[in-house]
């Protein structure tokens, strides 16, 4: 399930409607709306859960909102006055549950530093996604310390979990003639001579197409990878 999660930007919050209720927004605003315009878009992705309960649980995390969630989400714990968005509606974060609102997704915000990737995880289908061009956002997309590997002579490259194999990560795909694993969340992204860019539009169809396929890969078999290899060729 596509999922999209909203949060109120204190910097453009002039009535301080931030963690504030339905009710006391509706004093100020239209009923059952919520003014798209002071809100940042904090996540796009795919879930497996459509269940809102389920979400608000995933992405409330009192102890570190860098790791609640999903490793694509660049907000803060989910909370009163969020948005979260599926199939075109849109449902507000209340003090209990969650409130059907109107909502136009196309009057929010996101950095201007994002970058489109191939996003793929552990036994699941690719998907398109955006991530900030910065290391902290880089390295929390993986879970972790990043390790580039080149895989096609085409100026792009998989961005993966240095660390995943020795902290237990699920295998994901595999890579080269098919011996080395990649373990862990990763994804694929276009590269420069000193940083990196999305992707294009025909990067992205290879990608999707490249990854297409969730591949059954038992732990022992990733432990059995170890070690550092870099690819210039399929």
């Amino acid at each position: 399930m596509r999922v999209k999660v909203f949060q109120i930007n204190s910097g453009r919050d002039t009535k301080s409607l931030k963690f504030k209720s339905l009710k006391m927004l509706d004093e100020m605003t239209p009923l059952n709306e919520a003014d798209p315009e002071i809100y940042d878009e904090v996540f796009d992705g795919e879930l497996e859960t459509s269940n809102l309960e389920e979400i608000f649980s995933m992405f409330n995390n009192s102890e570190s909102h860098l790791h609640a969630g999903h490793p694509l989400f660049r907000g803060h714990s989910l909370s009163v006055s969020d948005v979260v968005v599926m199939d075109k509606q849109a449902y507000f974060c209340q003090p209990v549950g969650f409130q059907e609102i109107e909502f136009d997704t196309t009057k929010t915000h996101k950095p201007d530093n994002l970058i489109k990737v191939v996003y793929v995880e552990p036994n699941r289908a690719p998907y398109v996604a955006e991530v900030e061009n910065t290391l902290e956002s880089l390295q929390r997309a993986v879970d972790g310390l990043i390790e580039p590997v080149y895989i096609e002579d085409d100026d792009t490259c998989l961005i993966c979990n240095e660390e995943s194999k020795l902290i237990g990560m699920e295998g994901n795909r595999r890579i080269g003639d098919g011996s080395s694993i990649i373990a862990g969340p990763f994804f694929v992204v276009g590269t420069t001579d000193d940083s990196f860019r999305g992707l294009t539009d025909e990067e992205v169809v290879k990608y999707m197409d490249r990854f297409e396929e969730p591949e059954m890969i038992d732990q022992e078999e990733v432990q059995e990878d170890t070690g550092f290899v870099f690819y210039s060729g399929m």
